[in-house]
């Protein structure tokens, strides 16, 4: 049964102009394996605008409060034995979720223009 379910849409434009103007943002949103995984592919923003998207969406999921640093929700990109992203907490976004931390489904898209998540809280 879900307990919570937050989705997320936005212009993949939005976030790589944002990153532009200003370049520290990247490593306050974003964990150094997210960037790392996103610079490795053909376009970036793509890649960061879905993990932005994706920590949106588990904010709302989750209901978590003010003062939760994005960064805190660090999208994990799954592997060969499971190609299915994670989600992984820490700090304050992980003590505001409690035991909920570890039931977060997630799906990313993206697309020339746009990038979007779905994130769902369930019992597992």
């Amino acid at each position: 049964m879900a307990e919570g379910v937050g989705m997320d849409l936005i212009e993949v434009a939005r976030i790589e102009r944002a990153l532009d103007r200003h370049p520290r943002l990247a490593g306050r949103l974003f964990t150094e394996a997210e960037l790392e995984y996103s610079a490795a592919k053909g376009r970036p923003g793509r890649h960061l605008a879905a993990r932005f998207a994706a920590k949106e969406a588990v904010v709302k999921a989750l209901g978590l409060g003010p003062g939760t640093s994005l960064k805190e929700i660090e999208v994990v990109a799954g592997d060969e034995a499971d190609p299915a992203p994670k989600i992984r907490l820490s700090g304050r976004a992980r003590e505001q979720a409690g035991d909920r931390s570890n039931s977060v489904l997630v799906s990313l898209t993206h697309a020339k223009e746009m990038a979007a998540a779905v994130a769902i809280v369930g019992n597992r």
